[in-house]
């Protein structure tokens, strides 16, 4: 997927970068002892305002970061998969 459409659902406006581990988790033990600092700033994906969105609202911080930490994991989501779905069809 191209860095001028959501990684989920392929929109073109409003895009925004969602950090895989988020940020408020980047001084927790558990994520300093299984990742990297550079990496957990720079681990993210491009996503549309709306997708963003329904991420958080889906998931805690925590189980964003140790769960749905890269890409695959987040598609292999089922509420994700719906979502998408969901926001294929919209138009902006």
């Amino acid at each position: 997927m191209s860095a001028d459409r959501c990684a989920l659902c392929g929109a073109q406006h409003t895009l925004t970068f969602h950090h895989l581990i988020p940020r408020s988790q980047h001084k927790n033990k558990w994520f300093r002892k299984n990742f990297d600092l550079t990496d957990m700033r720079e681990r993210g994906i491009i996503l549309c305002r709306s997708c963003h969105s329904f991420i958080h609202k889906q998931f805690s911080e925590k189980q964003l970061g140790r769960d749905y930490n890269s890409l695959p994991a987040l598609l292999n989501e089922a509420v994700i998969q719906r979502h998408i779905e969901w926001a294929k069809k919209q138009k902006y």
